[in-house]
Parts: C-alpha cells; structure tokens; sequence
C-alpha cells in the first residue's frame, strides 16, 4: 500500500484520469473530491462490497435456458 501525506487542497493523480484531492479535514474525518470520467464508478468500499455480494447472489440463482423452458411448459399445461 502507498501511504502520502497530503494537506487541505492538495491531490494525487491515479492513472491518467483520477483526481482525488482533500477537500476538508474535520477531527478524524477527511472529506475527499474525487474526479473520474463517468465510465469508472467510484464507491465507498462498504457500498461496492454490497454490490459485489448483490452480484453473486444474483450469479447463484441465474436459470438455465432448459431450466426455463421446462419452467414455461410447466405453466402452459
């Protein structure tokens, strides 16, 4: 892990399109700005995690195309 030490109003550069800069310093909480083009999505880690789990469980219960077909002349009889 890179460790920096930035001031309020100060940035560091991920890549060639991510700015994240400190906007505010308020007892233990920083608040930071970050810019990014639309096309990279930008969350909390606790907010990806949800959906990254969101994701699996979504994953798990994907049918099959013959799971549905049975499914569907189950109902049609």
């Amino acid at each position: 892990m890179l460790v920096l030490t930035r001031k309020i109003n100060e940035s560091i550069i991920i890549g060639d399109d991510v700015k994240v800069t400190v906007v505010e310093i308020k007892g233990e909480q920083v608040k930071l700005g970050i810019s990014a083009p639309k096309r990279i999505s930008v969350h909390r880690e606790e907010v990806y995690l949800e959906i990254q789990k969101e994701n699996q469980k979504a994953a798990e219960t994907m049918v099959g195309i013959e799971e549905l077909n049975a499914m569907w002349s189950k109902k049609t009889k």
